[in-house]
């Protein structure tokens, strides 16, 4: 008859801290908006000497 006391007593216990859900968090709540940076355009600029590193050529690959 002990057992049966303490298991209700756990299961109290458990209902207690689990008995319902968290409450919805919403997504407004879970988005930040910043502003951008205004130099931002400064920092992408093209660089027309440097671009040649970032595309894949075959002739250039094979040494043509």
């Amino acid at each position: 008859m002990g057992t049966e006391s303490a298991m209700d007593a756990a299961a109290a216990a458990r209902h207690a801290r689990f008995g319902k859900l968290p409450e919805r968090v919403h997504f407004h709540e879970m988005v930040e908006e910043k502003e951008a940076e205004p130099n931002a355009s400064a920092i992408a600029s093209y660089n027309p000497e440097g671009a040649w590193n970032h595309f894949s050529c075959l002739a250039l690959d094979m040494g043509l």
